[in-house]
This record gives structure tokens, C-alpha cells and sequence, in this order.
């Protein structure tokens, strides 16, 4: 039976079916099976020949997770912290950006050694109860409409709520690219940033912000008053968002390394290279959006209007202004670099949605049901905002969603954390104690200062309230009790001790028994379809 099963192995191999390692339990799941020799020919191959060329072959996954670094919800931010406090929040960019380095490298680092991403793991950490609440916060991280739409608005007078519409097909555009691999997806990306890039330095050329006063605002930090607390945390929520974790842990697992230490130290360390490459053009392009908010809204002949519209700055309300100080031109340079950050962050922000869904809930759908459902659940939520509040609602959408990932960053990260420290027992090569240490300081800066603004904020809330006492003391029952619920969940996954695992050998002399092919890496990471082995 052994030998019947050892030759079935081999000529699926030589078929060209890609080829997995089991997990230690024997389990045929296939959500235990990390990726490791996949003889596919449509897979990236990585030459195991150690070699500087081989940073090439790493490049792609490090730009599609950065366009959520620039997305509409960072635009939305940046425009108001730029408007309200010119160049003086610069310096949380700056903090973000070095916190996200190493945060996205600890993902990349994660689905490289053990060839599982981050939701897959959740789950066979987890019992039902918290995977299932881990997924429903994983999900509500992935909505990302509102800025292609108000981009259709601008540049073709089209309503925000049919804009929402016209986004959800990009489920189309999603499809058509996976058919020819996701080296097409990554390239498409790196267009679309660098023409956000292109058109923000082109505002930036024009505004004429002042070096010295930018300068000082990257490296002076300053906090005046609670609303640029509040500023600061959906900057900070809007940079270091929850869900690209999950999606980098998986993105890497489009290459085909050698299963060797040597071999995954050099992915590791490129995959390194290659984030800080990506972070840093978004970095750049946040810095450029603040520091055109904050010129133009600080010009001295500024208009009564313009300055009521900088006091409550949206994205609609930015192509106006920039319209009316700059030029016409500069507002259709802003709805060019908003079409294409919003078109890219829904791909992306698909793409997320259907490794979470297949990793927290192990649902093996058709490639087309799989967006669709990722789609829907980020289209329904912002056509009710869009159909009942409008332009403005949808704005206000964009802030109040950007918090409230601030908040959820908690749940992605700490089982992240836990994962490549403790459970894939990884530290030996890609994961020394002094950058499990900065991650986990990194991690409590942003949990206390969430918990201090949120704290804060509701009492500031009670406080100031003209509801009568009785109402005021029941608020503050159901205020803090949410709170204390919100502090235990993060307690839990942080004092929970993690199950023990097996270590999964980097070698690429493991013996294994069965092999499984992965799916999930099969529909939505290599060209068309390949065909699998039936599983009983």
C-alpha cells in the first residue's frame, strides 16, 4: 500500500503537478500543507544558485501590499492632517513606514519558511470560537471602494453611488489577470504606483512646500491637542493595515525557493529589500499628499471658501480646492492618481479577501464565486454609506474606517508575532530575538496608544454629552464594558501559550509520506488551471 501510494506521488510529480509537503499529524487537509518543491513550470522559479540576480525574481509581492499604504483612505487622512496641522504630523509617516518595514517582513518571512500564510495558521491555532471572530475583524479590514469611486466622480461627473457599482467589476479585471499568472498583476500594480507617484510629485512641484518646515515636521514629533491624536492614530491606522499581513504572508508563496537555510535566508533578506523598495515609494507619496494639503491650505491668499473647504477637507473637496489654487490641471493630475490608487487597492484588497476567507474558514470555491463573495462583502457597506450620506458620508466612511483598522491591528498582528517567534520555531534563520523584541515593542506602542484614545475619547464624550445622568452612567456601563471585552481579546492572544508544533525542516532532503497539492495557491496565484489529484 505504501509503495502504491510513494508511486502515485511520483508520477503526479512528474506529471508536473505541484508537489507539498504533508503535515506532521498526517492530516489530508489542505490547509496543513505548506508549499515547498513544485515542479510546475508556470510557478516562479528561483534559481538555487546563490546569486544577486535573484532579487529579480522576488520582486512584485512587496508593490501589490504597498498600494495599501497608499490608498484612498491614506489620501483621505494625509489631505486632513496636511490641511488641519500642515507639515506637523509628517513624522508619524516616517514612524509608520519603519514600523510597516518590519511588521510586512515578519509576514513575508512567515510564509516563506513555513509555506502557510497568516489566516491558515490562525486556524489551526485556534478554536472555532476565536478563528471565526479573528476572521469577521480580518474581513471588515478589506473594504476598499470609496476612492475609485469619487475619482469617477471627478473626472466624469458620475454619482459616488454608482461609481461604488462600476468598482465592484473589477472583480472582472481580477479574473482575466489571474488567467496569466501574477507576475501580469504585479506589473500592473507597479504602474499604477508609479503613476500616483508621478502625479503627486508633479502637485508637489507646483505647491511649493516649504524644505526647511517639511524637514522639520519628519523628525520633530509633536502632538498638539486631542484632534491631532485622533489624526495621528488613522494615519497610523491607514498605513499599517491589518489585512496586508495576511495577504504578504501568502503573496510569497508564489515562488518556487530552494528548500535549503542558505535558500530561504536569501529570500528572506530579499524579500526585505524589495518591501523597503516599495515602502519607500509609498512613504514619498504620503509625504508628497500632506505636504500639497498643508501649501495649499496654508497659502496666504486663500480664498474664504477655500479655507471653510480646508477646515473640513475630503477627497471631494480636495479636486476643488486644488482646482481653484493650483490649476485646473492639478485637479485632474489628483482624480488620475485617486482612479488609480482606489482601481488597485480593490484588486489587492480582493486578493486579501480571498486568502482570509479560504484561510480562516478552509472554503475551497470556484476562483469567480470567491470574488464575488470578497466583493460583495466590501461593495454593500459602502453603496448604504454612499446611497444615504453622500459624497460626504463617503468621506467620512474613509476616516472612521482608517481608526477603526487602527484598532484591529491587534488581532493580525499579535498572532503574527506569536507564529514566527514560538510556533514555526523559524528564529535560527530569518527571525533574531532583537527583531522579535522591536516587534513587539512596536506592536505595544500602537495597542497603548490606541487604548489611550480610546479611552480618552469617550470620557471626553460623556463628559461633554447633554444627555441626562441616568443615560450618561448607562453609556459609560456599555462604553467600558466594550473596552474590557477589547482588552481581553488582545490579552487572550497574547498570553494564550501557542499548541506545540512540529518544526517544518527548510531542508530539501525531507522525507514525507503523502504530498497534497494547495488549491488555494493553484486558482489564485498561477496561470489557468491546474489539474490535481482527486483526494477521498
Amino acid at each position: 500500500m505504501y509503495l502504491k501510494e510513494r508511486q502515485t506521488t511520483v508520477m503526479a510529480a512528474a506529471a508536473g503537478r505541484p508537489q507539498f509537503i504533508a503535515s506532521s499529524g498526517g492530516s489530508r487537509s489542505f490547509s496543513n500543507s505548506p508549499l515547498i518543491e513544485n515542479s510546475d513550470s508556470n510557478q516562479i522559479i528561483v534559481s538555487e544558485k546563490k546569486s544577486w540576480k535573484n532579487f529579480f525574481a522576488y520582486l512584485g509581492p512587496g508593490f501589490l501590499v504597498s498600494i495599501a499604504y497608499i490608498d484612498p483612505g491614506n489620501f483621505e487622512t494625509d489631505l486632513q492632517s496636511g490641511a488641519r496641522y500642515k507639515y506637523e504630523l509628517l513624522w508619524i509617516i516616517l514612524v509608520a513606514s519603519c514600523a510597516a518595514l518590519v511588521i510586512q517582513s515578519l509576514a513575508a518571512n512567515l510564509g516563506v519558511v513555513t509555506g502557510k500564510h497568516l489566516a491558515e495558521h490562525c486556524r489551526a491555532e485556534y478554536s472555532k470560537v476565536p478563528n471565526f471572530m479573528l476572521w469577521v475583524v480580518a474581513e471588515i479590514a478589506v473594504v476598499a471602494l470609496i476612492g475609485t469611486a469619487f475619482a469617477l466622480n471627478m473626472l466624469f461627473s458620475i454619482p459616488v453611488w454608482i461609481g461604488v457599482l462600476l468598482t465592484g467589476l473589477s472583480t472582472l479585471m481580477l479574473l482575466a489577470l489571474q488567467q496569466y499568472g501574477v507576475r501580469k498583476l504585479e506589473f500592473l500594480i507597479a504602474f499604477l504606483v508609479f503613476t500616483i507617484a508621478i502625479c503627486f510629485f508633479i502637485e508637489l512641484h507646483y505647491s511649493k512646500p516649504d524644505p526647511g518646515e517639511v524637514l522639520h515636521g519628519l523628525f520633530v514629533p509633536q502632538l498638539k491637542g486631542n484632534g491631532a491624536t485622533g489624526l495621528a492614530i488613522s494615519l497610523l491606522g491607514a498605513m499599517v493595515m491589518p489585512h496586508n499581513l495576511f495577504l504578504h504572508s501568502a503573496l510569497v508563496l508564489s515562488r518556487k525557493i530552494p528548500r535549503s537555510a542558505t535558500g530561504i535566508k536569501e529570500a528572506c533578506r530579499f524579500y526585505l529589500i524589495e518591501s523597503g523598495l516599495a515602502l519607500m515609494v509609498a512613504f514619498l507619496i504620503n509625504v508628497s499628499v500632506i505636504s500639497v494639503s498643508g501649501a495649499v491650505c496654508n497659502a496666504p491668499d486663500l480664498s474664504p471658501t477655500d479655507r471653510a473647504n480646508c477646515e473640513d477637507l475630503d477627497l471631494n473637496k480636495a479636486s476643488f480646492l486644488l482646482r481653484n489654487v493650483v490649476g485646473k490641471w492639478s485637479s485632474k493630475l489628483f482624480a488620475i492618481a485617486l482612479l488609480a490608487s482606489g482601481q488597485s487597492s480593490t484588486i489587492t484588497g480582493t486578493y486579501a479577501g480571498q486568502y482570509v476567507m479560504q484561510g480562516f474558514l478552509d472554503l475551497r470555491l470556484e476562483p469567480w464565486l470567491r470574488n464575488f463573495l470578497t466583493r460583495c462583502l466590501a461593495i454593500i457597506p459602502s453603496l448604504i454609506v454612499a446611497l444615504i450620506g453622500g459624497s460626504a458620508g463617503a468621506g467620512k466612511l474613509i476616516i472612521i474606517a482608517s481608526m477603526i483598522l487602527s484598532f484591529e491591528l491587534p488581532f493580525a498582528l499579535v498572532p503574527l508575532l506569536k507564529f514566527t517567534s514560538c510556533k514555526t520555531k523559524m528564529g535560527s534563520y530569518v527571525n533574531p530575538t532583537a527583531i522579535s523584541a522591536l516587534t513587539w515593542v512596536i506592536g505595544g506602542l500602537i495597542m497603548g496608544i490606541n487604548i489611550y484614545y480610546l479611552v480618552s475619547s469617550f470620557i471626553k464624550l460623556l463628559i461633554h454629552s447633554h444627555m441626562k445622568l441616568v443615560a450618561v452612567i448607562f453609556c459609560g456601563i456599555l462604553g467600558f464594558s466594550g473596552i474590557a471585552i477589547y482588552l481581553a481579546a488582545i490579552a487572550y492572544l497574547v498570553f494564550r501559550k501557542n499548541r506545540e508544533a512540529t518544526h517544518l525542516l527548510a531542508s530539501r532532503n525531507s522525507q514525507t509520506e503523502e504530498t497534497l497539492p494547495r488549491q488555494d495557491i493553484v486558482d489564485m496565484q498561477l496561470p489557468g488551471k491546474v489539474s490535481t489529484p482527486d483526494v477521498d
